[in-house]
């Protein structure tokens, strides 16, 4: 890996110098933070604990990492002046842990009430499989019988023309009481 620093700037009143570069990887991966750091302090004649890289981005499909970087005259200036979740990424501190998170932790280890609630619906569940395995076969003739009263025999024995002459039949039972009446007037 070949390292390049393109722009060098120095900045008094932070007391650090601002670097950009560029990072030539030919045949290798992108290099992980922690090897641009060490290139870097190697290039700049400084130590690993003083450079924060600020970001570093690789182009798809080039051999190229660009970025920027700060170096610092001592860690504990890096540590005031810099932003906590850039230091985390550099490793010079360790990641915070929530409140929130670290109290659901003891309750989890507590697997004596687990026990007690196993225990207890052990007694229940037989009587609740009893009621279940009644209503089971309840609910199977009840499924059938009304699938039996859905069909009857003989209209699926008739054909067609016979289903026809059948409603012709009934419609003309319809008329013929109407027309008794009309005579009857």
């Amino acid at each position: 890996m070949q390292l390049e620093v393109l722009q060098r700037k120095e900045n008094p009143l932070l007391k650090r110098v601002e670097v950009t570069f560029k990072a030539t990887h030919k045949a290798e991966p992108t290099p992980t933070r922690d090897a641009l750091r060490a290139f870097l302090a190697k290039e700049l004649k400084a130590t690993k604990d003083i450079v924060v890289i600020d970001y570093q981005a690789s182009t798809f499909g080039r051999y190229e990492t660009v970025g920027e970087a700060k170096v610092y005259k001592t860690k504990e200036e890096a540590l005031a002046v810099e932003r906590k979740h850039i230091l985390v990424r550099n490793k010079l501190i360790e990641p915070e842990v929530k409140e929130k998170e670290a109290a659901p932790k003891p309750e989890k280890p507590a697997p004596a009430p687990r026990a007690e609630k196993a225990e207890k619906p052990a007694a229940p569940t037989p009587k609740a499989e009893t009621p279940k395995a009644e209503a089971k076969p309840e609910a199977k003739p009840e499924k059938g019988a009304p699938r039996d009263e859905k069909k009857p025999a003989a209209k699926e024995d008739k054909k067609p023309a016979e289903k026809k002459e059948e409603k012709k039949e009934e419609k003309k039972a319809e008329k013929k009481p109407e027309g008794k009446k009309k005579e009857a007037k």
